[in-house]
């Protein structure tokens, strides 16, 4: 039993295909956001251990723990 083609079944299986790519294009415009979301929150992170350190190094400084 072959299925015979037909516009009907092209436009059925095209429209398959879209319905699909729509859901993959909306996770992985989520996955940016997501990932855009982590970039933040490292880059924050980051920026509050370079302050510890400068803060560390001071106290050290102060309690003559290192050579100035």
């Amino acid at each position: 039993m072959s299925e015979k083609v037909t516009n009907e079944l092209i436009y059925e299986t095209l429209k398959r295909i879209q319905d699909t790519l729509a859901v993959h294009t909306q996770y992985h415009l989520e996955t940016k956001e997501r990932l855009g979301f982590l970039e933040q929150q490292y880059a924050s992170i980051s920026r509050r251990v370079d302050r510890i350190d400068e803060r560390l190094e001071r106290v050290e400084r102060r309690l003559d723990l290192v050579e100035a």
